[in-house]
Protein backbone atom coordinates (compact mmCIF):
# COMPACT_ATOMS: atom_id res chain seq x y z
CA UNK A 1 0.00 0.00 0.00
CA UNK A 2 1.11 3.53 -0.75
CA UNK A 3 1.77 6.37 1.66
CA UNK A 4 0.72 9.68 0.13
CA UNK A 5 1.87 13.05 1.45
CA UNK A 6 -0.50 15.62 -0.04
CA UNK A 7 0.32 19.31 -0.26
CA UNK A 8 -2.85 21.23 -1.09
CA UNK A 9 -2.68 24.82 -2.26
CA UNK A 10 -6.08 26.43 -2.80
CA UNK A 11 -7.89 28.87 -0.51
CA UNK A 12 -11.47 27.96 -1.50
CA UNK A 13 -13.03 24.78 -0.13
CA UNK A 14 -15.72 25.02 -2.84
CA UNK A 15 -13.19 25.06 -5.68
CA UNK A 16 -12.61 22.30 -8.18
CA UNK A 17 -9.17 21.85 -6.61
CA UNK A 18 -10.96 21.00 -3.34
CA UNK A 19 -13.01 18.41 -5.24
CA UNK A 20 -9.75 16.94 -6.58
CA UNK A 21 -8.31 16.82 -3.05
CA UNK A 22 -11.42 15.21 -1.55
CA UNK A 23 -11.74 12.69 -4.41
CA UNK A 24 -8.08 11.75 -4.19
CA UNK A 25 -8.22 11.25 -0.41
CA UNK A 26 -11.41 9.16 -0.42
CA UNK A 27 -10.24 7.03 -3.37
CA UNK A 28 -6.79 6.46 -1.85
CA UNK A 29 -8.27 5.48 1.53
CA UNK A 30 -10.81 3.16 -0.13
CA UNK A 31 -7.91 1.45 -1.94
CA UNK A 32 -6.16 0.85 1.40
CA UNK A 33 -3.50 3.56 1.02
CA UNK A 34 -2.58 6.02 3.77
CA UNK A 35 -2.91 9.77 3.38
CA UNK A 36 -1.17 12.64 5.16
CA UNK A 37 -2.55 16.06 4.19
CA UNK A 38 -1.04 19.51 4.51
CA UNK A 39 -3.54 22.25 3.68
CA UNK A 40 -1.29 25.27 3.26
CA UNK A 41 -4.01 27.92 3.52
CA UNK A 42 -5.75 26.36 6.52
CA UNK A 43 -2.39 25.92 8.23
CA UNK A 44 -1.48 29.53 7.39
CA UNK A 45 1.87 28.37 6.03
CA UNK A 46 4.27 31.30 5.63
CA UNK A 47 5.70 31.00 2.10
CA UNK A 48 8.28 33.77 2.47
CA UNK A 49 11.85 32.51 2.58
CA UNK A 50 14.42 35.05 3.76
CA UNK A 51 17.46 32.85 4.32
CA UNK A 52 16.44 31.66 7.78
CA UNK A 53 17.08 28.18 9.13
CA UNK A 54 14.16 25.75 8.62
CA UNK A 55 11.39 26.28 11.16
CA UNK A 56 9.43 23.58 12.96
CA UNK A 57 6.78 23.52 10.23
CA UNK A 58 9.39 22.90 7.52
CA UNK A 59 11.15 20.23 9.59
CA UNK A 60 7.78 18.58 10.27
CA UNK A 61 6.93 18.50 6.54
CA UNK A 62 10.34 17.05 5.71
CA UNK A 63 9.87 14.34 8.32
CA UNK A 64 6.47 13.51 6.86
CA UNK A 65 7.99 13.34 3.37
CA UNK A 66 10.62 10.92 4.67
CA UNK A 67 7.76 8.69 5.88
CA UNK A 68 5.85 8.70 2.58
CA UNK A 69 6.57 7.16 -0.77
CA UNK A 70 4.65 9.65 -2.94
CA UNK A 71 4.42 13.45 -2.73
CA UNK A 72 1.14 14.77 -4.18
CA UNK A 73 0.71 18.43 -5.14
CA UNK A 74 -2.80 19.77 -5.80
CA UNK A 75 -3.16 23.37 -6.97
CA UNK A 76 -4.28 25.62 -9.80
CA UNK A 77 -1.87 27.16 -12.25
CA UNK A 78 -1.93 30.94 -12.07
CA UNK A 79 0.38 32.94 -14.33
CA UNK A 80 2.19 29.71 -15.30
CA UNK A 81 2.98 28.84 -11.68
CA UNK A 82 1.27 27.37 -8.69
CA UNK A 83 -0.06 29.83 -6.08
CA UNK A 84 2.63 31.69 -4.14
CA UNK A 85 1.88 29.72 -0.97
CA UNK A 86 2.76 26.44 -2.69
CA UNK A 87 5.73 27.92 -4.55
CA UNK A 88 7.04 29.17 -1.19
CA UNK A 89 6.51 25.70 0.26
CA UNK A 90 8.69 24.30 -2.52
CA UNK A 91 11.35 26.94 -1.82
CA UNK A 92 11.38 26.22 1.91
CA UNK A 93 10.77 22.46 2.13
CA UNK A 94 12.32 21.02 -1.05
CA UNK A 95 15.49 23.01 -0.49
CA UNK A 96 19.19 22.22 -0.26
CA UNK A 97 20.96 20.65 1.45
CA UNK A 98 18.01 18.45 2.55
CA UNK A 99 16.32 17.74 -0.81
CA UNK A 100 19.41 18.12 -3.00
CA UNK A 101 22.96 19.40 -3.04
CA UNK A 102 25.36 20.42 -5.77
CA UNK A 103 28.43 18.45 -6.80
CA UNK A 104 31.10 20.80 -8.06
CA UNK A 105 32.74 19.89 -11.34
CA UNK A 106 35.07 22.78 -12.03
CA UNK A 107 34.97 26.41 -10.93
CA UNK A 108 31.35 27.42 -10.49
CA UNK A 109 30.01 24.55 -12.63
CA UNK A 110 28.33 21.56 -11.11
CA UNK A 111 25.18 19.51 -11.09
CA UNK A 112 22.46 18.74 -8.55
CA UNK A 113 22.41 15.49 -6.64
CA UNK A 114 18.89 14.67 -5.50
CA UNK A 115 18.36 13.17 -2.08
CA UNK A 116 14.75 12.05 -2.63
CA UNK A 117 15.41 9.38 -5.27
CA UNK A 118 13.23 6.82 -3.49
CA UNK A 119 10.14 9.06 -3.75
CA UNK A 120 7.48 9.43 -6.43
CA UNK A 121 5.39 12.48 -7.25
CA UNK A 122 1.89 13.14 -8.52
CA UNK A 123 0.93 16.65 -9.58
CA UNK A 124 -2.69 17.71 -10.15
CA UNK A 125 -3.07 21.11 -11.79
CA UNK A 126 -6.10 22.98 -13.03
CA UNK A 127 -6.00 25.60 -15.76
CA UNK A 128 -8.44 28.25 -16.85
CA UNK A 129 -6.98 28.08 -20.35
CA UNK A 130 -7.68 25.45 -22.98
CA UNK A 131 -5.04 22.79 -23.70
CA UNK A 132 -4.05 24.29 -27.07
CA UNK A 133 -2.97 27.58 -25.53
CA UNK A 134 -0.78 25.93 -22.90
CA UNK A 135 0.80 23.25 -25.07
CA UNK A 136 1.29 25.33 -28.22
CA UNK A 137 1.77 28.97 -27.37
CA UNK A 138 3.28 28.51 -23.93
CA UNK A 139 5.24 25.29 -24.61
CA UNK A 140 4.04 23.42 -21.50
CA UNK A 141 6.06 25.72 -19.24
CA UNK A 142 4.33 24.76 -15.96
CA UNK A 143 4.96 21.03 -16.55
CA UNK A 144 8.56 21.48 -17.59
CA UNK A 145 9.34 23.74 -14.64
CA UNK A 146 7.74 21.47 -12.05
CA UNK A 147 9.20 18.27 -13.47
CA UNK A 148 12.70 19.45 -14.35
CA UNK A 149 13.14 22.49 -12.16
CA UNK A 150 11.71 21.02 -8.96
CA UNK A 151 11.38 17.24 -8.86
CA UNK A 152 14.25 16.12 -11.13
CA UNK A 153 16.66 18.25 -9.11
CA UNK A 154 15.45 16.50 -5.94
CA UNK A 155 16.10 13.13 -7.61
CA UNK A 156 12.43 12.29 -8.21
CA UNK A 157 12.00 10.87 -11.71
CA UNK A 158 8.78 8.89 -11.32
CA UNK A 159 6.27 11.70 -11.82
CA UNK A 160 2.62 11.58 -12.84
CA UNK A 161 1.37 14.96 -14.06
CA UNK A 162 -2.40 15.37 -14.41
CA UNK A 163 -3.75 18.53 -16.01
CA UNK A 164 -7.36 19.61 -16.27
CA UNK A 165 -7.90 22.41 -18.76
CA UNK A 166 -10.52 25.17 -19.13
CA UNK A 167 -12.01 24.23 -15.76
CA UNK A 168 -14.21 27.37 -15.40
CA UNK A 169 -15.76 26.65 -18.80
CA UNK A 170 -16.38 22.89 -18.85
CA UNK A 171 -19.71 21.30 -17.95
CA UNK A 172 -20.44 18.96 -15.05
CA UNK A 173 -20.06 15.93 -17.30
CA UNK A 174 -16.46 16.90 -18.09
CA UNK A 175 -15.72 17.71 -14.44
CA UNK A 176 -17.00 14.26 -13.52
CA UNK A 177 -14.57 12.74 -16.05
CA UNK A 178 -11.75 14.75 -14.51
CA UNK A 179 -12.64 13.46 -11.04
CA UNK A 180 -12.87 9.87 -12.33
CA UNK A 181 -9.29 10.30 -13.55
CA UNK A 182 -8.27 11.57 -10.09
CA UNK A 183 -9.95 8.55 -8.48
CA UNK A 184 -8.18 6.08 -10.79
CA UNK A 185 -4.83 7.73 -10.09
CA UNK A 186 -5.36 7.55 -6.32
CA UNK A 187 -6.62 3.96 -6.38
CA UNK A 188 -3.72 2.37 -8.26
CA UNK A 189 -1.91 -0.29 -6.30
Amino acid sequence: MKKFFIVYGHYNENSFNAAIKDTFISSALNAGHTVDLVDLYKDKFNPVFAGEEPGNDVLDHRSRIENCDTIVLIAPIWNFRMPAILEGWIDKVLAPPWAFSFKQLVGNYGYPQGHLKDKKAIIFCTYGSPRLAITTFFLNLPIRRLKRGVFYICGIRNIIYKRYFAVPFVDMKQRKKFLEDVSKTASKK
